[in-house]
Order: structure tokens, then sequence, then C-alpha cells
């Protein structure tokens, strides 16, 4: 296979979905794996690169990433426990995980593809994988690693319950510092800045993150790209919607796949182009992938003009 231009390095799990007070349904996901996937669906030849249980639930995992077009050479079978993440309510979405030495903690780099990085262009990190120590570390040494060999670093924080472990934070700086491209939601900021108002946050996200773009997403409010030198604003497009489920994921995914497929466009049809992946997942239960025909059938409505 063609090595390829993306690839998202951290955890795939699965979730179960409260539907009501006594049914769970139960789907692949994973913040990481999320984005790739939107990547893949999205005609980039993009990889998930983690460890999965090699039981019922990582064999779902492998399936869903290989229809969704991804490299699955990158993602590692291995004996132990899956990654859960319990969704007790989906709108909005609130979580917590079970997953004590569960197999994502046992991703191994050095058993990449050996042809693996060779066309690598974009690299993504971010979620709970940063704070779940051994793979934490082990995923931050791989991004110094990738940003030395000029592998622009995507980041997304995707603030959950687990980043109160200790380590946590100088990881977060760490990444940011490293950063081409954030993705920040501004739950995300109120979390990772509780003492500053939103304006003051994303000054201070901006000194640890010099070099970044930063897409800053509000749900129904829209979404601004804010880069170094100036901003772009983005209205959200109209969506019948579902859940929000991976709509966070959806647009990073979105502007990480324009930028790849489509590098003349200006940063303004980029932030579009994210604008209406996320509409798309919004559309449908759970973190679903939308393919281009689909984006660009939303782009081409009246409404989206």
């Amino acid at each position: 296979m063609t090595p390829p231009q993306f690839i998202a390095f951290g955890e795939a799990l699965t979730d179960f979905i409260r539907v009501d007070s006594d049914t769970w349904q139960s789907r692949p996901g994973g913040a990481g794996w999320n984005v790739a996937r939107v990547v893949g669906r999205l005609g980039v030849g993009a990889a998930f690169a983690g460890a999965v249980s090699d039981d019922l639930l990582g064999r779902q995992l492998l399936e869903a990433s290989a229809a969704a077009g991804l490299d699955t050479r990158f993602i590692q079978p291995l004996p132990y426990p899956p990654l859960l993440a319990m969704v007790p309510c989906s709108q909005p979405p609130s979580y917590f995980f079970v997953g004590d030495n569960s197999a994502d903690l046992h991703f191994d780099p050095a058993r990449l593809p050996p042809d693996g990085l060779d066309a690598l262009r974009i690299a993504y990190f971010g979620s709970i994988s940063l704070a779940r120590p051994p793979l934490a570390d082990r995923l931050l040494a791989l991004a110094h690693e990738l940003a030395a060999r000029g592998v622009a670093i995507a980041f997304d924080p995707n603030m959950r319950s687990a980043m109160s472990e200790a380590g946590y934070r100088r990881r977060f700086e760490a990444l940011a510092g490293l950063a081409s491209y954030i993705k920040v939601s501004d739950e995300d900021l109120q979390q990772l800045f509780p003492a500053l108002d939103q304006t003051h946050a994303l000054e201070a996200l901006r000194r640890i993150a010099p070099k970044a773009n930063i897409l800053f997403t509000r749900g129904a409010d829209g979404m601004s790209l804010i880069g170094p030198d100036g901003v772009q604003e983005q209205p959200a497009l109209p969506a019948a919607v579902s859940d929000t489920i991976g709509c966070g994921d959806a647009s990073i995914g979105g502007l990480i796949a324009s930028l790849l497929k489509h590098p003349a466009r200006a940063m303004a049809e980029h932030l579009r182009f994210a604008a209406a992946t996320a509409a798309c997942t919004a559309g449908h239960a759970g973190a679903y992938a939308p393919d281009e025909t689909m984006v660009n059938a939303k782009l081409a409505l009246p409404s989206a003009a």
C-alpha cells in the first residue's frame, strides 16, 4: 500500500451509548480513531495508529477501519482488555472510561510498518491517550520525533475527566508548542483555563502555541480559525441534529482532509469545508464519518452559501 499522508495516534475504543433507561448501544469510537476515519472517508490516504484488544470489540474496530479505507497495518491487536467509553448522556455528550491495563496502553511505535512514515504530512495527537501513562509519554516522544522530521502536528486536547492525571498539563503544553493545528472547543478552553474569560484564555493558548492555527469550535455558534496573523470566522451550517457525538472530531478531520487534498484552497474555504463536515456528522447518530460527496452536497445547499 502507498504510505498514508495522515496518521492519527492515540486511542481506539468502544462507545457504549445509553439510548434509554434499559438500552445501551455499542459503537466503535475514540477521538483519534474518529478523526482518522473522517480523513479516510474524505478521500485522503489515512491511518489510525494504536493498539486494540484481540477480541470481538477489537475486530469490530479493525473492520470499521478497513471499511473507512484506513491503512490497517498501523493497528496492533494485543491480548489485553478493550478500552470502553460509557456515554450515559449524548446531548450534550458526557463520558467516563473503563480501561485498566487495556490494550491501548501497550501500543509500541517501534512496531509501525517500516515505510509507514515515508509520506506522512500531518500527524494527529490528542484526547485521553495523552493522560494515560505509559502510552502518554510514548506518544509525546513520537510527536517530538515527527515534528523534528518536518511533519505538521495536529492536536486536539478534547478535555475529559481523565485529564486530571498528574502529568497531563505538561504534555498538553508540550504538544501545543509543537502544533501547527489545534482544535479546541469552547468547553475545552474553559476547562483548560478555568480562571480566564474566553478572550484571555485564547491569548493564553496562543502564548503556549505560537505557531498554531487554532480551530476554535462553539457548537451552534460556529467556529473560528485563529492564525498567527489573523482570524477567519465561519457560522455553523444548518443540520437536523441527531446528536453532537463526534462533531468536534469531524471538524478537525474535515479541515485536515481539505488541507491535504486541496492545498490551493484559501483558508476560508478549508474552514467552510470543516463546518460542512461537522454539520453532516451532527445529522447522524454517533460519530458518523461523511464522504466528500455528502460534504460537497451540504456546501451546495442555498443555506450554506
